[in-house]
């Protein structure tokens, strides 16, 4: 299965896609977004606020593992980005989710805008992660493998 010319053509895709200025981009901001997430609760002054804060930390690194593992393993970019996008949904919604009387205005509107960004960011990776560089390359008259069927 490993030099099936089809996974071979796939992983080179995906190596061209990785090493794009506009990836390289979506994964710094990622990264960056996670780790201001992680510390957002002692940054905005909330880390009274231990359930939030907690969520915060580990959701922000989280964020920030996914969204820096693009590069390294960008075949599997496009299931990582879901998840991605799903903690940034978590994010926006978590003030009135964890447990304790934690949805104040400066959580809310931390937490709504870190996770909006984080949500964005996820579903640019995801779409650039879908996206087919070498799209047209193929035609109909190619038949397995790139061969011409006859």
């Amino acid at each position: 299965m490993e030099s099936h010319p089809d996974i071979l053509e796939m992983r080179a895709r995906h190596e061209r896609a990785a090493t794009t200025p506009r990836a390289q981009a979506i994964e710094a901001m990622g990264v960056i977004t996670g780790l201001y997430l992680a510390a957002s609760p002692w940054i905005a002054g909330f880390n009274n606020l231990s359930t939030l804060a907690v969520t915060n930390l580990i959701t922000g690194l989280a964020y920030a593992l996914l969204m820096g593992g693009f590069g390294h393993a960008y075949e599997r970019t496009h299931s990582m980005a879901w998840a991605a996008a799903a903690l940034g949904a978590w994010t926006v919604i978590a003030p009135w989710v964890v447990a304790g009387d934690v949805d104040t205005t400066r959580t809310i509107t931390n937490n709504i805008i870190t996770g909006l960004i984080a949500l964005v960011l996820a579903l640019a990776a995801a779409s650039s992660a879908s996206m087919r560089s070498d799209r047209g390359t193929r035609g109909a008259s190619s038949g397995y493998g790139g061969r011409t069927s006859s």
